[in-house]
């Protein structure tokens, strides 16, 4: 028999009515006014003949009326297919087609790029659909844990983005493996600055709605913006990258938190050891964090007692979480020993969409294989030496280089290409290219073709030109010689 629970939003507005819920552009709702909110959505989708098990793809920044309808959505057992809005047209566009959702929901702020969208999809603006006259809204008075509510799309290694389901079930534990982490305090508020389409800003309002927690939410990322509300609004905690908390330290320069600040929640790989420091002279707790669209959030992560002495380490898994570290054969490896890092729990997704054999190879009897490489010491700290091999984080936003590889390739005068990510200052890591010409071609050229494919942040931002790229006797790309050669060009040895 499926488990089930009460729908969580209606159960909060009936527990904690009056209870602040949302805060945003210096208005406040309460649970009851957001379960209200939500609940007409709900009415106006099922208006759209959108029902129980239909998906609805959206297009959304943070606003009080994307948290509305992403509620309503889940509420009316409707699955949200949810797109990053950095990406182009042409990106769009695969992944609407490859989710087949029945329609897309979009702000009027990307008007252009959903005109250019090619595909067939029913189209409906936010103000449109505010204004619709709802259906009597059906929702569900119970969710079942093991249906899918969310739709992420997440890199692929081959360059296709896979859509990673999440459950009722998967946000629930989620929410819970933090709340036994940070613990739940009356006080506490989330800031929340990161996108609302990633899972490290919808995961936070999941916790607003199971904590009844208030979420004071930002439609972008503004330093001073941050540090003012952390004061008005008295916020306890919030999600940020390396990038964000580099800013915001710089911003407070002599300045302090206020006493009641007590979590800066670090995700998009670990912080530079001067940045903990800086911090730590603060007193702001930092706690460094592992995890993945696929786990529906943190899935590791290590407290602020060790973030000096474990300096680059995840930490350990949470309260309902595990991890190994295997080798090929899919064996547990010694302590200290480098392998890959699998993970096991009920936050982990229970595959990708559309794609039953991959799902099968990545999930074998419930453990997860990351295609991450890293090591656990002998206390059990994990240590994440490389996200999903050949992963680039830049300012917290996953870049794979086969996608970039793909677009250089498409370009008649190019031969062969590389990627890999050089370190910046203020994005951690921006991709750069290496390239081998098939006929003349320039980098404005080569630069050009990318802006019209990919997302702003996928833009190499140099490319060398060379007369041929390392590869093993399997033409494998060797990227490490790559980072080799970028290393002696920077040092000013040439390649």
């Amino acid at each position: 028999m499926t488990e089930s629970m009460p729908n969580w939003l209606k159960k909060r507005a009936d527990l904690t009515p009056d209870r602040e819920a949302l805060i945003f552009d210096g208005q406040t709702y309460t649970f009851k006014q957001v379960f209200q909110q939500a609940n007409e959505y709900a009415g106006r989708l099922a208006a759209l003949d959108l029902h129980k098990g239909s998906s609805a793809a959206v297009l959304f920044s943070n606003q009080a009326e994307s948290v509305f309808i992403l509620y309503g959505l889940q509420m009316a057992g409707i699955r949200a297919v949810i797109l990053n809005n950095r990406l182009t047209s042409e990106e769009l566009s695969w992944q609407l087609d490859d989710s087949e959702a029945d329609v897309l929901v979009y702000e009027m702020r990307f008007n252009e790029k959903v005109t250019a969208i090619n595909t067939n999809i029913k189209k409906i603006s936010t103000n449109n659909l505010s204004q619709l006259e709802g259906n009597i809204p059906v929702v569900l008075e119970e969710y079942p844990m093991d249906e899918v509510t969310s739709i992420m799309y997440t890199s692929g290694t081959t360059g296709n983005p896979k859509g990673v389901m999440q459950t009722y079930g998967n946000h629930w534990w989620s929410a819970n493996a933090s709340a036994l982490n940070l613990g739940l305090h009356d006080q506490d508020k989330w800031l929340c600055i990161v996108p609302i389409f990633h899972i490290s800003g919808y995961s936070i309002l999941m916790r607003s709605q199971i904590y009844g927690m208030p979420v004071v939410l930002h439609s972008s990322f503004e330093e001073k913006k941050v540090i003012d509300d952390i004061h008005q609004y008295q916020i306890t905690i919030m999600s940020v990258v390396s990038t964000m908390l580099r800013r915001i330290i710089d911003e407070l320069g002599a300045e302090r938190l206020p006493v009641q600040f007590r979590c800066m929640l670090l995700g998009g790989g670990p912080a530079p050891l001067p940045l903990l420091e800086s911090c730590l002279k603060k007193d702001i707790p930092v706690f460094q964090t592992y995890g993945m669209t696929e786990t529906s959030s943190q899935f590791a992560t290590l407290s602020p007692e060790y973030s000096i002495e474990r300096l680059g380490s995840a930490g350990k898994a949470l309260f309902p979480n595990q991890i190994r570290i295997v080798d090929v054969d899919g064996q547990d490896v010694p302590a200290g020993a480098e392998g890959e890092i699998v993970v096991k729990g009920p936050n982990v997704t229970i595959g990708y969409l559309n794609r039953p054999d991959e799902s099968a190879d990545k999930i074998r009897n419930r453990w997860l294989h990351t295609g991450d490489i890293g090591y656990m010491d002998a206390q059990g700290f994990l240590y994440v030496l490389d996200r999903r091999s050949d992963l680039i984080i830049s300012g917290g936003e996953n870049i794979y280089p086969a996608e970039i590889e793909g677009v250089l390739l498409s370009h008649p005068g190019v031969a062969d290409a590389g990627v890999i990510g050089a370190s910046d200052e203020q994005w951690g890591q921006v991709p750069v290219a290496f390239i081998v010409k098939k006929e003349e071609v320039s980098e404005e050229a080569l630069l050009a073709l990318c802006k019209q494919k990919l997302a702003k942040y996928k833009l190499p931002k140099k490319v060398y030109f060379t007369d041929s790229l390392p590869r093993n006797a399997a033409k494998k790309l060797l990227r490490r010689k790559l980072r080799e050669w970028l290393d002696a060009e920077r040092d000013g040895n040439g390649y």
